[in-house]
């Protein structure tokens, strides 16, 4: 008897274990029990396991990706991507709402200190002579208004100064002003006519001086250089107020207006910030670089600015109407399009197209595609992206905007997933929809018959949209070697 009730137990704990093994799938290799939420929620099997970090990485049943992480299972409907809340949390999917606001712009770009070029004067002699004294004697000393800067003898200053003296003493007083005339042409101080007047003596060396404040940015002639008037002596520039020539890209040159506030920094003097104006925007762009140089003005009062200082420089863009924005984060940009993947609720995500326009430093204007308050994933936005596309309809092309509910189109076959009642075609470019060539699956209507396609075979689709607006194939025709000829030959 007790041998007997030793068998049974055996059996009763086989039994068990085979049903154990038959309910609870275990993966042998990895021995850890399926996750099985998914399923308990939407009641799909999962369509295959991917690597949380390369998506191009699938297996048939759970396991460990090469990076020695759990792959994650995959369900799709329609371009949905159905996603467990502990899958979710691990991948670390972050969202945000899109908001309507105005698009604060900031365009950050470098440049250079230079001399206010409308306050840059040159000094010619209006008469050929010698320069006898300099009492400036290199480029950068400081001048002031007044200050003397050279001593001249010229034959035709000690001419005037005779012909004044002349008309003077001829009390004529048409030559009087005539001769006077000629000496304020030939810049002569007033000081040195009123001393002429006076003292009635001619003075064969002429003093100038400085007619404005600054400093001396170049200093072409030293003692006893013979001048003429075509001759540059020296340049002053004035450093109460500065130039700064900044370059900003051809993208943004748009965004950059006369008179936007400027914010200037150095690394000369850390911790300091000049206000700014953007003073002039250049007509042409660089050919080589494809920048646009701007003219920024700032006040100097205390010439802390020097010229060819390199400087740090944030332009502020105008405050626009509310517009929709995104973190920049949020949009995955390829070559062909911009896509975003929306979070519908109860784990299911969806990638979309989207036209985005301006781009600042931390958000982008959202054009097309998107409403406010829908939400969009920020963060392991590619995993669920790469998958959404390859089952992606074109219902949420234009999201929001009708699409045309019919529309055929010739398409290769490139294989069948009929367990889901989906084809894998290489479709032509959609007009309508305004879609480039693409691969991808689609959804055939139970009413389809497709146990006449073949893998590789033209045809001619028509996809239509069902009672809940998704789009499927409503159906095909097979497209022969003389239409696509006369196709092929009208494109060329």
């Amino acid at each position: 008897m007790k041998t007997i009730k030793n068998l049974l137990l055996l059996l009763s704990g086989v039994v068990i274990g085979v049903m154990l093994f038959k309910f609870i799938p275990i993966d042998l290799k990895t021995k850890t029990m399926v996750n099985n939420d998914t399923e308990k929620v939407t009641g799909n099997a999962p369509l295959y396991w991917a690597a949380p970090m390369d998506p191009n990485f699938k297996r048939d049943k759970p396991g460990i990706s090469p990076m020695g992480m759990e792959l994650i299972p995959v369900y799709t409907e329609n371009g949905i991507v159905i996603i467990s809340p502990d899958v979710v949390n691990n991948m670390g999917v972050r969202t945000t709402q899109v908001t309507k606001e105005p698009f604060q712009n900031e365009i950050k770009t470098v440049g250079y200190v230079q001399y206010n070029e409308d306050k840059l004067l040159h000094v010619h002699p209006r008469v050929e002579g010698w320069v006898e004294k300099l009492f400036v004697k290199a480029s950068g000393d400081p001048v002031k208004r007044g200050q003397a800067l050279y001593t001249i003898y010229s034959p035709a200053l000690v001419n005037a100064q005779e012909e004044y003296l002349i008309a003077l003493k001829r009390k004529n007083e048409r030559l009087i002003t005539a001769t006077e005339d000629r000496l304020e042409a030939l810049q002569i101080p007033t000081n040195v006519i009123r001393d002429l007047k006076t003292n009635r003596k001619v003075k064969t060396s002429t003093m100038f001086y400085a007619p404005q404040s600054g400093v001396v940015t170049k200093l072409n002639i030293r003692e006893g250089f013979y001048v003429k008037p075509d001759t540059s002596m020296m340049s002053i520039g004035e450093l109460n107020n500065v130039w700064v020539q900044a370059e900003v890209f051809e993208r943004q040159a748009a965004q950059v207006k006369v008179g936007q506030p400027v914010v200037m920094t150095l690394a000369y003097i850390p911790g300091r910030e000049w206000l700014g104006k953007v003073d002039y925007i250049y007509p042409t762009l660089d050919p080589e670089t494809r920048t646009l140089k701007v003219r920024l003005r700032f006040d100097n009062e205390d010439h802390a600015l020097m010229p060819n200082m390199f400087a740090q420089v944030s332009i502020s863009g105008n405050n626009t109407l509310p517009v929709l924005v995104l973190p920049k984060e949020a949009v995955i940009r390829t070559g062909a399009m911009n896509r975003v993947v929306l979070a519908l609720g109860d784990g299911k995500f969806k990638s979309i197209v989207v036209e985005i326009g301006r781009s600042g430093d931390q958000n982008i204007e959202i054009l097309r595609g998107l409403n406010e308050g829908e939400t969009v994933v920020t963060s392991a936005q590619f995993l669920i992206d790469s998958e959404s596309s390859k089952t992606s309809d074109f219902k949420r092309m234009s999201h929001g905007e009708d699409p045309n509910k019919n529309v055929r189109v010739n398409a290769t076959i490139n294989h069948f997933i009929l367990k889901h009642h989906l084809i894998n075609i290489s479709h032509q470019a959609i007009e309508e929809w305004r879609r480039p060539e693409m691969t991808m699956n689609f959804k055939m209507a139970e009413s389809v018959d497709i146990s006449s396609l073949q893998e590789g075979m033209v045809v001619n689709l028509q996809i239509s949209s069902d009672v809940n607006g998704d789009l499927l194939v409503s159906d095909f025709k097979a497209v022969t070697h003389d239409e696509l000829n006369i196709e092929t030959g009208s494109k060329q």
